[in-house]
């Protein structure tokens, strides 16, 4: 039986592996999502096979059920534009559920001293625990302000304690060390160390949420994956704590990768991890208009003289932000494209790796619309097309196209590449008003010469436009 359970996991093993390479691509995203649940079923079905007692096999179905029935619905239900923040629920549900794995762990082992078998903990048992609990605590409260803010409950901006927000992380990071260190050296007695754990726990709790909270929600994306890799980590520590292998191996390969993702995500802001948890930009807007000094008005345009511009263009690069997300705007962009394609304009994508609110959200958004993977393109290889491009038609994005981040040495989005946008020869800029962006500052590409706005909500707006297509 055991060999047969090990055989199970090696074919689940590979079955996630596979399954998290056709995630490396959007046509074969889906199938490789398949692929890797069916490793999930067969990892469970190991599981329950391991189990000899019936009364823990039916808790675990149950279990299950019950996580269904939450977990199914929300899945099938949540419209494309809150699908960030069911993805920060949903990990934090996970690193929730590690957490509470150290401590059911806890208290079966009796404060990590002893089995009901009478053997002892071994050392690597007690420390995987420990650091299950604490970064499984960090990653569920941690979530849940990424939630909040992606939400909008709670604001997007940063909110700190100024210059005591790092001495307080530090010093809530040290007092949960601390704790785990206590009730790792068996240094008390099995009822004070319940409280050195409950204390684990809480400082961990206030620490994810003291350290997510200061992050702006420009650099959300990033937060998301990082929490994501943490909750990954957390799993594989509890594997190691419950000789659990199919949890060891699944928590190292989301660690892995959500790590590697983190880091290119870091990187294609132009900022280090540690700046961005140190605390994210934003909150710092400028005066609408400011520049140098010299207020600005920006230029209204309308629908039929975007319509005119493009269709006599040569080629068009459309740039989808948050706003596209949220007007649910990328069916009418399609058809758009279509209209202008058919005049013989050139339509691109260009896809900056933040853009709106989780990793790849606008390649997701416009692969629903059934648009040519061929036409996204990628911020570094787009780049330097904008300056052989007639119209950027920027539709909801804004910090991932603010010229500030290669001109403004003072912008807090300073070195941050962009999307080189304003270097088109015409731009068109799709927004509902002059608000800034998640990064809470003014856009001066808004002010520029060869910038004009077309106001509304963008679904709406692309629909005039496209009307007007028509009757050309």
């Amino acid at each position: 039986m055991d060999n047969l359970v090990d055989f199970l996991y090696v074919i689940a093993f590979a079955l996630f592996i596979y399954g998290l390479m056709g995630l490396t691509g959007p046509r074969t995203a889906v199938r490789g999502n398949w692929i890797a649940a069916l490793g999930m079923v067969i990892a469970v079905v190991a599981t329950l096979i391991s189990i000899r007692d019936t009364a823990n096999w039916l808790l675990i179905v149950a279990g299950l059920v019950v996580g269904a029935v939450l977990g199914v619905p929300p899945a099938r239900f949540t419209k494309m534009t809150a699908m960030p923040q069911l993805v920060a629920a949903f990990n934090g549900v996970g690193g929730g559920t590690v957490a509470l794995i150290a401590w059911a762990e806890f208290i079966e082992t009796k404060g990590f001293t002893h089995f009901e078998n009478g053997e002892s903990p071994t050392a690597h048992i007690v420390t995987a625990s420990l650091f299950a609990a604490l970064i499984g605590s960090v990653s569920f409260w941690g979530s849940l302000i990424a939630f909040g803010k992606l939400q909008e409950i709670l604001p997007g901006r940063p909110i700190s304690l100024g210059k005591l927000q790092q001495p307080v992380n530090l010093l809530l990071l040290l007092g949960a060390i601390t704790s785990a260190a206590v009730i790792g050296i068996g240094a008390t007695s099995s009822g004070a160390s319940m409280w050195w754990m409950i204390g684990l726990l809480l400082l961990a709790a206030v620490l994810g949420l003291m350290v997510v909270l200061p992050i702006g929600g420009a650099d959300m994306p990033v937060v998301i994956s990082l929490l994501n890799a943490l909750t990954g980590l957390s799993a594989a520590a509890a594997g190691l704590a419950l000789n659990n292998t199919a949890m060891i191996v699944a928590g190292m390969i989301v660690g892995a990768s959500g790590t590697i993702l983190t880091n290119l995500m870091a990187k294609a802001m132009n900022r280090s991890i540690l700046a961005i948890m140190a605390g994210g930009f934003g909150g710092g807007a400028t005066a609408p208009g400011a520049s140098g000094g010299e207020q600005k008005q920006a230029k209204a345009t309308s629908a039929a003289d975007a319509a005119i511009q493009m269709a006599y263009a040569n080629q068009v690069i459309v740039v989808p932000g948050y706003g596209m997300a949220v007007a649910q705007a990328q069916h009418a962009v399609k058809e758009m494209a279509a209209l202008l394609e058919a005049k013989g304009v050139e339509v691109k994508y260009a896809i900056h790796p933040v853009a709106g609110r989780m990793p790849g959200h606008m390649n997701v958004l416009l692969a629903e619309a059934e648009v040519s993977y061929d036409a996204m393109k990628e911020m570094d290889d787009v780049n330097g097309e904008f300056v052989r491009t007639d119209v950027a038609l920027v539709i909801g994005a804004n910090d991932v196209t603010n010229p500030a981040a290669r001109e403004d040495a003072s912008s807090p989005i300073y070195g941050m590449p962009v999307l080189n946008v304003d270097q088109a020869e015409s731009v068109i800029v799709l927004k509902r008003s002059m608000n800034s962006g998640f990064a809470g500052i003014d856009n001066p590409l808004f002010y520029a010469d060869n910038t004009s706005m077309l106001f509304g909500d963008a679904k709406k707006s692309v629909g005039e436009v496209t009307e007007e297509l028509k009757a050309l």
